[in-house]
């Protein structure tokens, strides 16, 4: 436990602090829920010690979420938006006016209003709930589109640029220092098979035809606010890999976090399909609120999903032959079951590929009539 009353005397909170406690179940940083008494009104904040050994610039980071809350919130209030405040995460500032405060052991700390009457799933359960999940990150997308001003920081660079994580398992494979690579020749050559799929977002984009957009790149059900009533997402939260990317990785991680059957730490992979119903959903929610993207982007919506879960068990394969370095495990072949899975999640989309692109054209039609 850190001391919150004393990190609370760092912002300007306008309240007297009465207690705290850990939240939420992220790996990355630490999360704190304190209440306030701000003249007989009970308020709740978030506050939380950002993890300076994975993003090492916090200054940036909190610059980035800065600017993009409260663009949203500027757009919000545009638009008259009765619930403008809990549309959108903001930043409490500290006693000199930044977003964020050092402690004397130098780490950083954020603020923010706690969004009551809402909850997040670490599961998607429904339809309904894909929906609205989806809902939540394409409004994200359109409140972040008509952001001016400089480019955003790259919080992790080449976060997803799909051709240099295989280029980074090539080199993992001829420096093989565990002597790993032999025994799962079928998973690199797997990986190896789709080169050209790891290239074509990135040669898109190279080209001008899918543009570079403000993405969220954590596109996971947990980081949605549902309301506790009506199932609404309400808001998008972690916020601290939002920097410049494609929607298509948002869309496509969305996808690869929802359709399929079995669980990504699941190793009896005989019965991984597709949930058609779920990729529905979660087509029908995006488009619904995604007004900027061009027919590029609404083409590959489908092929998204296969690249992001490719990317991902690349991501595996390639920690599991240098040690385990990045992802936790808890068994030691946890990063190879991992990457298995994956990839048997990318045949079953690859085998539903067509009536994937249908249903997504239908959809797009659905929203945009001129839609070729």
């Amino acid at each position: 436990m850190h001391d919150i009353r004393e990190i609370s005397r760092l912002f300007d909170m306008r309240a007297g602090f009465l207690h705290a406690h850990p939240y939420g179940s992220g790996h990355i940083n630490d999360t704190y829920c304190a209440s306030y008494d701000a003249a007989g009104l009970r308020l709740r904040f978030i506050h939380q010690r950002i993890n300076h050994n994975v993003f090492h610039r916090p200054d940036l980071l909190m610059e980035n979420i800065e600017r993009v809350t409260h663009h949203s919130l500027h757009q919000l209030k545009e638009q008259q938006h009765p619930e403008a405040y809990r549309r959108t995460l903001t930043c409490v500032p500290c006693l000199d006016g930044k977003p964020f405060a050092r402690d004397d052991d130098g780490n950083h700390w954020r603020t923010y209003p706690f969004i009551e009457r809402t909850r997040s799933l670490d599961v998607v359960e429904t339809a309904q709930q894909a929906t609205q999940a989806a809902r939540a990150f394409g409004a994200f997308q359109n409140l972040t589109a008509t952001l001016p001003g400089p480019r955003l920081h790259e919080t992790i660079p080449h976060f997803h640029h799909t051709a240099q994580r295989l280029a980074a398992l090539q080199q993992a494979v001829l420096d093989d220092p565990l002597h790993r690579a032999s025994a799962v020749m079928a998973e690199i050559d797997f990986a190896l098979e789709r080169s050209a799929d790891c290239h074509r977002i990135i040669d898109l984009i190279a080209k001008g035809e899918i543009p570079e957009r403000i993405t969220h790149n954590d596109t996971k059900l947990n980081n949605v606010l549902l309301d506790d009533v009506t199932e609404e997402g309400v808001c998008v939260i972690d916020l601290d890999t939002t920097m410049p990317g494609s929607s298509l990785y948002d869309f496509g991680d969305m996808v690869r976090n929802s359709v399929a059957l079995l669980s990504e730490n699941a190793t009896d992979l005989t019965s991984i399909g597709v949930r058609i119903d779920l990729y529905q959903a979660l087509v029908n929610g995006y488009l619904s609120t995604a007004h900027f993207l061009n027919p590029q982007e609404k083409n590959h919506l489908a092929f998204s999903g296969k690249l992001l879960t490719l990317e991902c068990g690349i991501r595996f394969l390639t920690d599991y032959l240098l040690g385990d370095c990045y992802f936790k495990i808890k068994t030691p072949t946890q990063n190879i079951d991992r990457c298995r899975n994956q990839f048997a999640l990318v045949r079953a989309l690859e085998s539903r590929m067509p009536e994937l692109e249908d249903l997504t054209a239908c959809m797009a039609q659905k929203y945009d009539p001129d839609f070729p």
